[in-house]
């Protein structure tokens, strides 16, 4: 004997004082749980790749130096330059290089700083290349 016949071919029970569940409510409640909450996000925070700032030679702090020195003498035209620095990452070691062309407002050789038209600050000691002059 089952032990289900007595019910198998009785009619689904329907609540008379709670409303029906949505199908969207009642598949939540089957979706996968996460037991370790973050623990997806560490692991792509450690796959994820960053690059060492380079040590420049003397012969390219020159040559950077050099065009340095040039677009200053070029600043009241807001010369436009390609530069390529490095951004430290703020999470873990290293960072990434960034290149960006824009025109240039200002380059205060004191404080060792480049300020572009749109008011990013790039330090100096950042750059690994100037193009575009």
């Amino acid at each position: 004997m089952n032990n289900y016949e007595d019910i198998i071919n009785m009619p689904h029970h329907v609540s008379t004082k709670h409303p029906q569940m949505s199908l969207e409510n009642r598949a939540a409640q089957f979706a996968p749980f996460a037991a370790l909450t973050g623990y997806n996000d560490i692991i792509k925070e450690t796959s994820r790749l960053t690059d060492m700032k380079l040590e420049l030679s003397e012969e390219m702090k020159d040559i950077i130096n050099d065009k340095l020195n040039f677009l200053n003498e070029k600043i009241k035209s807001k010369p436009i330059a390609t530069i390529t620095y490095f951004i430290k990452d703020k999470v873990k070691e290293g960072g990434s290089y960034i290149t960006i062309t824009s025109n240039i407002k200002q380059i205060d050789l004191v404080n060792k700083y480049i300020i572009l038209t749109n008011k990013k600050k790039i330090s100096i000691n950042d750059i690994i290349g100037i193009s575009g002059i």
